[in-house]
């Protein structure tokens, strides 16, 4: 049987090109999760694993549906095969059913987790060149200095309500509570 997984990291986003996809390959029954391919609790790939037989094929659209790093990906068609099932990624055509297929899928597993780990570098250089050029990202405070120490001086020493003092100032309460 062949059976398919399809994933997506959020509610809003969409399953039905994997979907038709994994049916146009023969998937009989589609397994899908809407949960960050970073967490490795996704109760559809689990019930869909234990429900494994030999001679099972997994299907998945591209690769990074099924894990988002190597170990990941490396634990899950380990676990697949384990059961006696091959996996198939239709975008990497990737079939490890085949013995040049599983050297495919190592190679290409290894290519996207050393291009992963690239990104990751070149963001962090990225942001400690702005931090030197004294440029600091993230969201700007709510309150100035001198208004955080004001909010908190009417909230310490004036007793008065955090809901008033953050209608005053034009902010959320919790706002004031971290002043």
């Amino acid at each position: 049987m062949t059976l398919g997984y399809a994933r997506v990291s959020t509610q809003g986003q969409n399953l039905d090109s994997q979907n038709d996809a994994l049916a146009a390959a023969g998937a009989q029954r589609i397994f899908t999760d809407r949960v960050t391919g970073k967490l490795r609790n996704r109760p559809e790939l689990d019930k869909m694993i234990d429900q494994l037989r030999a001679g099972d094929v997994v299907v998945v659209t591209k690769y990074d549906r099924l894990a988002r790093s190597l170990k990941d990906l490396l634990e899950i068609v380990e676990a697949i095969a384990a059961k006696g099932a091959g996996f198939r990624s239709l975008a990497e055509e990737i079939d490890t059913t085949t013995p040049a297929g599983r050297l495919v899928f190592h190679v290409f597993g290894s290519i996207a987790q050393f291009e992963r780990e690239r990104i990751t570098e070149r963001t962090r250089e990225g942001l400690e060149a702005a931090r030197r050029r004294g440029r600091v990202g993230g969201r700007p405070r709510a309150l100035s200095p001198d208004q955080a120490s004001e909010a908190r001086r009417m909230r310490d020493q004036d007793g008065r309500r955090i809901s008033e003092i953050a209608l005053l100032f034009k902010v959320s309460q919790d706002t004031i509570r971290r002043v």
